[in-house]
């Protein structure tokens, strides 16, 4: 009688081919694994450097000479502390959702007195209170100091919504934009979120940057390695059917 083709040996050209396939597959696992690892690393790292800078004493922001050198990896989340004067007929307001609720932020340019020009996020403001006139007793006229954490430069718009400097709808904080639809010049390219120090008013009302790292990488580690495990124990069953099969 003829052998079922299902009890009969693999050819070792096919076994040769499976277990090649098998082993690439295993060690893109491992690597995948691995690479999480390092990223959960890389994370936990930032996680403490950011925790750091906002702690730290407030510094003064980095100044003309620094300003090619900003990137997000140095200096995103510094404390940093700096006194001007507002330019509040310049303010933008850009759509917000915080734990207030939907409106916006108010950014404001201001003036130091070396003549550069910060952004400041005063903070957040209701939609029934966008209008500045809304909110005349925060307008704060003359010298002022603002502490805050510094943030960097969110070009083009949010997520699937551009910004319309010409139709005034800003979804994002995006500082070169928003300097040059405010006819700005010498102007830093990041912007500053004030703290909770409260404003004439009530508002706007700072002090909400949210500071939040996603950290899922020893899940995502575990699920790869898991996954190399359940494919070595499924080659290891397979070696033992053809061992099987071959006595």
């Amino acid at each position: 009688m003829t052998e079922p083709e299902a009890h009969r040996p693999r050819s070792t050209a096919t076994l040769i081919i499976l277990g090649v396939a098998a082993l690439a597959v295993f060690l893109g696992l491992i690597a995948l694994g691995v690479w999480q690892v390092e990223r959960r690393a890389w994370k936990l790292d930032l996680i403490a450097r950011v925790d750091q800078r906002v702690a730290a004493e407030a510094v003064a922001p980095p100044g003309p000479s620094g300003w090619a050198r900003v990137d997000a990896d140095q200096d995103e989340y510094r404390h940093v502390r700096v006194s001007g004067r507002f330019l509040n007929d310049r303010e933008a307001q850009v759509v917000a959702s915080t734990v207030k609720g939907s409106g916006y932020w108010v950014l404001t340019p201001l003036q130091t007195e070396g003549g550069t020009v910060v952004l400041v996020n005063r903070g957040f403001v209701p939609t029934e209170n966008r209008d500045p006139a809304t909110r005349a007793a925060g307008q704060v006229e003359g010298p002022v100091t603002v502490t805050g954490l510094l943030r960097i430069t969110e070009p083009k718009g949010g997520f699937l919504r551009s910004n319309a400097p010409s139709e005034e709808r800003w979804y994002s904080r995006d500082v070169a934009a928003i300097a040059a639809a405010r006819g700005l010049t010498n102007v830093a390219p990041y912007f500053i979120d004030a703290d909770a120090t409260p404003n004439p008013g009530g508002l706007p009302i700072g002090g909400l940057t949210v500071i939040a790292f996603p950290n899922s990488h020893l899940v995502y580690a575990l699920t790869w390695f898991g996954l190399a495990a359940l494919l070595a124990l499924g080659v290891g069953y397979a070696v033992r059917s053809e061992r099987a099969r071959r006595v």
